[in-house]
């Protein structure tokens, strides 16, 4: 392509909305311009990029039986109603009637649709196992869309779907696509971490997530060196231990505790660690309230209580001010176990059981009750764990201090099981002719936020920095001056040679001060440069990558010599 004719709207200033790297340099580079909060339109080079992370993943979900098929986005509500989730994803479906008033949402993701299609389809347990992929567009309605690419209300996704006859091939279907998700991301140059997750909403026995590493990520991700445990802070199982003590039980006694609502003011008032505190948590849960009581130096993990409480994310919420009044009869600060106004369900985590002569509120305003002690002054329903997990907890899987990072998830893969094949009824005959559900799983990559997570890894001051896998060219020629007929020749030689030999050039050939071409290229991050200058007439011309910035004078010759050796050092054939 030359670049005389290329749209590329590239900007020389950093947009004021832009907060991530990908997100200021996607728009930098012109790949691609905001509609409206969260909705994107993607521009040549943006677009070059999108199919070649599609393409890569095509040939990995190919490589393994998954045959690609293409779903409506726009899904009817009884499908979504059927399996249980048309009330359960919340806010986030966009919804829509037709001129019938027949309900209908774009599709946030497409369990339902693809059970559907399976349900009406197979018969036999000859057909499965099946595996059915689509790169598709999904839509969601964020309720703070941002970060660019990254929380998007309208997406790309590779999403796969798998059908086994048993749970054994169901399990044998989500390792094959471990396996080409790890492919997938190694080839699109990122530095990953496989984790396990949370089910959420897709529901399901077992879940990875796949982060690729950044410090901008917006998952928490725990993590083990001496051991292969790793899992999002939504998932990490949390060993903090309460010290052990033979302390003996004292009487519960009321204490006067004036403007002390927070859990630091009332260690300061007590001159007490927040270790000797357990704080009561009143959480709004769709219709219920309910007190939570943990540790008081430990916070919560809202997921863990999503899942005990049985009801969606947004559901949950904590308990405004007249709520609170309402169960404790005190200000906010001074809830407790003890004593509520209301009766209400207690959940407690495992910890609190194990503390002795603990302080809580005294839902009353500007007291608190010290020596309390769980069995005798109150009781609730225990949870082995309601904390989330933070750096220096014990590996539950080793005993280990783990580490805390920072992913942003690129993909995922969920072990289904019969939840939706028992919901929309999708069975088939086993050999004996008898009637058995479908197992199933669901596997997406965010095609999309892909592209933005290489950007993430793969950029330095003065632009991005592509791996050729994914770049929107492989060549850039820049001729540093095109009114020079020796140079314009050279140019426009090596850029039909380049061409004819399958790789993919970019040709500057724009009528542009040598500087403003260097800062573009170093903006769009084309992976290997050649620039055609003074010696043009000695057929002598610079190159350099990318990656490392270096300049040597070569030999138009030695050319396709220099670029078969990166391409083999990022492990590609040309």
């Amino acid at each position: 392509m030359k670049m005389s004719k290329l749209y590329m709207p590239t900007l020389r200033e950093v947009p004021s909305e832009a907060e991530l790297p990908s997100h200021q340099l996607l728009l930098r580079a012109g790949m691609i311009r905001k509609l409206v909060s969260g909705v994107y339109s993607y521009l040549p080079l943006g677009i070059r990029v999108l199919k070649k992370v599609e393409d890569i993943v095509r040939e990995e979900m190919d490589a393994i039986d998954s045959q690609e098929v293409l779903m409506s986005a726009i899904q009817p509500a009884e499908l979504w109603k059927e399996s249980g989730r048309w009330d359960d994803f919340g806010p986030e479906m966009f919804r829509l009637y037709d001129r019938n008033q027949r309900e209908f949402c774009l599709g946030p993701t497409h369990e339902e649709i693809f059970t559907d299609l399976i349900r009406h389809e197979v018969k036999s347990y000859k057909q499965l196992p099946l595996s059915l992929y689509q790169i598709q567009t999904k839509y969601r309605d964020e309720k703070r869309p941002r970060f660019g690419l990254m929380r998007a209300r309208e997406f790309i996704m590779k999403d796969a779907y798998t059908f086994d006859i048993d749970e054994e091939g169901m399990r044998k279907s989500y390792e094959d696509m471990w396996k080409a998700y790890e492919k997938i991301f190694s080839r699109c140059g990122l530095k990953f971490k496989v984790v396990q997750g949370d089910s959420g909403a897709m529901g399901g026995s077992d879940s990875h997530e796949f982060m690729a590493m950044s410090e901008y990520g917006e998952s928490a991700i725990a993590y083990c060196d001496s051991c292969d445990y790793a899992a999002t802070d939504e998932k990490a199982s949390c060993l903090y231990e309460v010290a052990s003590t033979t302390q003996e039980k004292l009487q519960p006694e009321k204490v006067h505790t004036p403007n002390a609502k927070t859990i630091e003011d009332v260690a300061n008032f007590f001159n007490a660690s927040a270790e000797s505190f357990a704080k009561t948590l009143l959480i709004k849960a769709k219709d219920e309230v309910v007190a939570v009581v943990i540790p008081g130096s430990r916070e919560l993990n809202e997921i863990k209580l999503v899942n005990v409480l049985g009801v969606p994310e947004h559901e949950i919420m904590m308990a405004d001010e007249e709520t609170v009044k309402a169960v404790t009869g005190a200000e906010v600060g001074f809830a407790g176990p003890i004593n509520l106004k209301k009766d209400i369900r207690i959940i407690v985590d495992s910890r609190v059981t194990k503390m002795n002569n603990f302080i809580v509120g005294a839902n009353e305003t500007d007291y608190h009750i010290k020596n309390v002690n769980y069995g005798r002054d109150f009781e609730g329903e225990v949870v082995e764990d309601l904390l989330l997990v933070r750096e220096g907890d014990k590996c539950p899987k080793c005993g280990a201090p783990l580490k805390m990072d920072r992913g942003i998830e690129v993909g995922n893969i969920f072990q289904l099981g019969l939840k939706y094949s028992g919901a929309l009824n999708a069975t088939f005959l086993d050999e004996n002719g008898k009637e058995q559900k479908i197992y199933m799983g669901s596997h997406g990559v965010g095609v999309s936020r892909t592209a933005a997570a290489v950007i993430e890894q793969c950029h330095d001051e003065n632009g991005i920095v592509w791996p050729l896998s994914v770049a929107p060219y492989h060549v850039i020629v820049t001729i540093v001056n095109v009114k020079n007929e020796e140079q314009a020749a050279l140019g426009e030689k090596l850029y039909n040679e380049l061409k004819s030999s399958g790789l993919e050039v970019l040709l500057d050939d724009r009528n542009e001060r040598a500087g403003v071409k260097f800062k573009d290229a170093d903006l769009i991050g084309i992976p290997i440069r050649i620039t055609v200058g003074k010696k043009a007439n000695e057929e002598i011309v610079e190159f350099s990558l990318r990656r490392e910035g270096e300049k040597s004078e070569i030999s138009v010759n030695d050319i396709m010599d220099k670029i078969k050796a990166e391409f083999n050092y990022q492990g590609l054939e040309l």
